[in-house]
């Protein structure tokens, strides 16, 4: 369990993040989604013990990451951006190597070692040097290392930068499936990874909370559930903009463009009503406005984040 109270992290006048309260429970990935200097990674070192909250409470088992910072740093999994990972080691000398840090039993390192090696991939790295294996490679001893403890907790920061598409693809199918069991917090600015991993999202900009929940609740609560894409062909332009605001379930126009031959463009915001799109249709129709194409779209967690996240914007 994660848990934190209203934590504030300041670094002299600047405010890293501002007001954060969350949990975070058994069996749930959860993502931190936000752009670049967001909050993210404040927070998982707040998370790990690395940098205490100036103001509020984290918890991690109910541990408090300032009074226990040591109980905290014994529950959890951390894998920071940059692995880290000792170049000259081979796989096995490193896992070893953190098996005395972790102070696990000389008699079940084997045992350990042999489980996260498996569940990793590793079996065909195992002897090799660090320096001598691949990225995708790289990235998974980091995580073996961060659940060779068998922790409750992962905290994992940006776990798919700098990889290849099947290395990251990799990466999450491992990350969900030790999320079947584990307490899974990882950042991101990716915005698939959110839906190819993460069971719920919280979006950050400028240190805040700006939305949280699963991807398809934040969708509901923004305006407009779904978008529809229509090409029509009109003989009075005008009448078309006029009347197709006043359709009951349309939220907004997004765009109205005129282009040649009487072919006007229009996307629209809409509310999630099963009937929106026989509404349109009667619309047109009504009007002698010829539909050429009308594509219903779901908003996309891209569309969410930009909104959500553009500078200057005030939340």
């Amino acid at each position: 369990m994660i848990q934190a109270e209203n934590i504030e992290k300041k670094y002299g006048s600047f405010t890293a993040v501002e007001d954060i309260s969350l949990s975070i429970g058994r069996g749930e990935i959860v993502g931190l989604l936000g752009p670049n200097g967001a909050g993210k990674t404040t927070i998982m070192k707040i998370f790990t013990g690395y940098h205490f909250p100036t103001k509020g409470k984290a918890l991690i088992n109910n541990y408090d990451v300032y009074s226990d910072s040591l109980k905290v740093k014994e529950s959890i999994g951390y894998l920071p951006e940059m692995a880290p990972l000792y170049n000259d080691l081979t796989v096995l000398e490193y896992l070893l190597f953190i098996c005395d840090v972790r102070k696990i039993e000389k008699e079940k390192r084997k045992e350990e070692i042999d489980r996260v090696v498996a569940e990793c991939g590793l079996e065909q790295v195992i002897n090799r040097p660090i320096e001598k294996i691949s990225k995708g490679y790289r990235q998974r001893t980091g995580l073996a290392q961060a659940i060779i403890h068998s922790p409750e907790i992962l905290i994992l920061d940006e776990p798919t930068t700098g990889l290849d598409p099947n290395q990251i693809i990799e990466i999450r199918k491992l990350i969900k499936k030790l999320g079947e069991q584990k307490t899974v917090i990882l950042s991101t600015h990716i915005l698939q990874e959110v839906d190819a991993v993460c069971n719920k999202v919280l979006i950050l900009n400028r240190g805040k909370i700006v939305a949280r929940g699963t991807a398809e609740e934040i969708r509901r609560e923004m305006q407009g559930d779904y978008r529809y894409s229509i090409i029509l062909k009109a003989s009075d332009i005008g009448s078309v903009k006029s009347s197709i605001e006043k359709i009951n379930t349309v939220n907004e126009v997004l765009l109205f463009e005129t282009k040649d031959n009487g072919l006007i463009d229009i996307k629209l915001s809409v509310k999630n009503d099963i009937s929106c799109g026989e509404e349109l249709f009667d619309w047109a129709v009504s009007n002698n406005f010829k539909i050429l194409s009308m594509i219903p779209e779901k908003v996309s967690i891209e569309d969410i984040f930009i909104k959500l996240t553009a500078e200057g914007e005030e939340k």
